[in-house]
């Protein structure tokens, strides 16, 4: 892997975690076109997604100090029960990750229709979350384990995480304020989670035809586009604009069927 190569797909990375377009949709969709190798392609990809976590925690750094603030008064507060939800929305991930690893990584196998039909699907949910009523009430610890289950269809490449997790905290009725912040604050457990297991197993080998000079340029590239991203879609959803991403992503997942 080239250091531009590297650099695009950190930018596709940084900008598509945030964004409600699939980042490990056009992950794969880099990874064909560059001719990544698959053993590469796991190196990376963990540290790209390690960039993007760090990026959610600089931008919500304020937040993320009063929620441990909250916590370490060991007080049944405002502070802790939220903490609280965000562990709740990580347990269906975590089942999935721990029982289905085999069949969730034979979906990372490149098949461009796949890709792009799960494209589609994620543009149809932000066009019917878009459409529905916009409802104002706060996040239920149900509604946090309903939205944690929508995470989990966010595994299958080319179904948006923060679009399957907004879209369906929007379609449930949840304050769309309150929204982007919940769903960019529950992805650093399991990202997190995921990556400390695959070092820990050995699944992360050191013999890679990527030098050190692509991978930093790959995790800059996506720390700086990922704070950029998530400033912007935190906006974006307050303002419901989220029927453009739905419009590029039948777009692009046009383009993926059409051209496999």
């Amino acid at each position: 892997m080239s250091i531009f190569e590297a650099i695009i797909l950190g930018l596709i990375q940084g900008l598509t975690e945030f964004l409600p377009v699939s980042s490990s949709g056009h992950l794969e969709i880099g990874h064909i076109l560059f001719g990544v190798a698959e053993g590469d392609n796991l190196i990376f990809d963990i540290l790209v997604h390690g960039a993007t976590v760090l990026s959610t925690l600089v931008i919500f750094r304020k937040e993320i100090f009063e929620l441990f603030a909250g916590l370490f008064k060991f007080k049944w507060n405002e502070q802790t029960i939220y903490i609280s939800k965000l562990l709740i929305s990580a347990i269906p991930v975590a089942i999935a990750g721990i029982f289905f690893e085999d069949q969730i990584e034979a979906l990372f196998s490149g098949n461009l229709i796949f890709i792009g039909s799960m494209l589609l699907v994620t543009g149809g949910l932000l066009t019917f979350a878009y459409f529905s009523k916009q409802r104002t009430r706060k996040i239920s610890f149900i509604d946090a384990l309903v939205i944690g289950t929508a995470q989990v269809l966010a595994i299958i490449p080319g179904i948006s995480r923060s679009g399957a997790t907004i879209a369906t905290g929007m379609i449930i009725g949840n304050n769309k304020a309150n929204l982007a912040k919940f769903s960019f604050l529950m992805v650093i457990i399991p990202i997190l989670g995921a990556n400390f297991l695959k070092i820990i197993s050995g699944d992360i080998s050191a013999n890679t035809s990527i030098g050190t000079i692509p991978l930093v340029a790959g995790f800059l590239a996506a720390f700086v586009s990922g704070l950029l991203a998530c400033r912007w879609m935190v906006n974006i959803v307050r303002k419901g604009k989220i029927i453009y991403f739905a419009v590029y992503c039948v777009i692009i997942g046009a383009i993926a069927i059409f051209a496999a």
